[in-house]
């Protein structure tokens, strides 16, 4: 019986952990508290539910818990400051119960904590950190291990945010109606750079991190389902429609495979079909980039192969993209797209242009895209010039074994 209780009050922390640290959040209005809390409640429930059994509602029984056990640290401290034993009396004297509130009331929490975590005020670096720690719940080790931080400095990152938050009163709530679209957007730019840092990671030995892209899916979804934006259900399209591709996109032993190579039957057509209904749903609303990006995606998802892919339309929305946020990776990605429809030539002359330019010199698929068109163009010393210089500059083993492939493919 003893071991059942534990098994159940861990799928309650996996489910609802945090959901209670949110809610107490807003509560204590400290993250370090509340964290604190969270633990002491689950610690109190391994010891009480053996006995009384679990409550009709367990995560309102944690949060009442927490909020005590909380109570009870701030009035040990208060030896050391007298302001901690006020904040504790006000706590206990608090009639509005957080446990009694509604099942809304506690998901706003969530939605509170994802914009307090992504509020512009902090860095876009603190911002990540923060997310995947308190909204995520992943270990600062893990974190550090996937942006390729020392751990060390990623802990104070932290820090130093939720000081920030703390000392210059960061309100902890959604924004109003008139603020939500600028606020919107850092909170959406988090979400896709872990998403992305997950598909496609920016070094090492791995080209993916199914975890990170795994928690930004995590994220997309909840945040759809507590604020259904059109560029939200836009952006988690386009996560779904990527992630569609994952499978096929790398050999067994972890060699990069290009999307006119890839087996399409592994793609995952359940992935494939909600992040199409999505992005007609978000289409269908005021979108934006993600939204457009999604399109593209969703054209690539329904065609059978390379070859059969509507070129014209994608190239249409990679136009509109552009002038939505003007880029040069855009017009690269773009550059690509033109020479599937009209020819490699066509696209060789507008990559060369986006080159001369010098914002994507040192991007090693600009020269990775230049050198492919050479190849097919069959100007074999200028592919592998191209080729040398995106070897030089891509840090990824996967993709640098994959150009050393490409080049030792050319004729001699």
């Amino acid at each position: 019986m003893a071991g059942h209780l534990r098994e159940r009050v861990e799928d309650i922390y996996r489910s609802d952990s945090r959901r209670v640290f949110a809610t107490l959040i807003r509560v204590l209005g400290d993250f370090d508290l509340a964290e604190d809390a969270m633990h002491n409640a689950f610690a109190a429930a391994l010891e009480q539910w053996p006995r009384n059994g679990v409550p009709a509602n367990p995560r309102a029984w944690l949060v009442s818990a927490g909020r005590f056990k909380a109570i009870d640290t701030l009035r040990r401290r208060t030896r050391f400051d007298a302001a901690l034993g006020e904040l504790a009396d006000r706590l206990y004297s608090d009639t509005g119960d957080p446990a009694l509130r509604t099942e809304e009331d506690v998901e706003d929490d969530r939605l509170r904590l994802i914009f307090t975590c992504c509020h512009p005020a902090l860095s876009p670096e603190a911002q990540t950190a923060l997310t995947l720690r308190e909204v995520c719940g992943l270990a600062t080790e893990d974190i550090a291990r996937a942006f390729l931080v020392p751990p060390p400095t990623l802990a104070q990152r932290i820090v130093r945010a939720k000081a920030k938050i703390r000392d210059e009163r960061i309100p902890y709530q959604v924004p109003s109606r008139e603020e939500l679209p600028d606020r919107l957007d850092g909170v959406l730019r988090v979400i896709y750079l872990v998403f992305n840092e997950g598909y496609y990671a920016s070094a090492g030995d791995s080209l993916t991190r199914p975890d990170l892209s795994g928690e930004a899916i995590r994220l997309g979804r909840l945040l759809v389902a507590l604020l259904p934006e059109p560029e939200a259900v836009g952006l988690l399209s386009l996560m779904l429609l990527h992630e569609s591709r994952r499978t096929a996109r790398t050999s067994p032993e972890g060699d990069l495979i290009p999307l006119e190579e890839q087996d399409r039957s592994l793609w995952n057509r359940q992935q494939i079909v909600e992040g199409t209904a999505l992005v007609r749903r978000a289409l269908s609303g005021r979108f934006g980039p993600y939204t457009l990006q999604a399109a593209i995606s969703a054209v690539h998802a329904q065609a059978p192969s390379v070859a059969a892919t509507d070129w014209t339309q994608i190239v249409g929305f990679y136009d509109m993209l552009a002038r939505a946020i003007p880029s040069p990776i855009i017009e690269l990605n773009r550059a690509v797209a033109v020479a599937m429809r009209d020819g490699p030539e066509s696209g060789l002359v507008l990559i060369d242009g986006i080159l001369a330019l010098g914002d994507l010199a040192g991007y090693h698929l600009a020269h990775a895209a230049r050198a492919d068109l050479c190849r097919r163009l069959g100007r074999i010393e200028e592919a592998r010039v191209s080729y040398e210089r995106a070897l030089d500059l891509a840090g990824q083993e996967p993709e640098r074994r994959f150009l050393a492939r490409r080049m030792a493919d050319l004729p001699a």
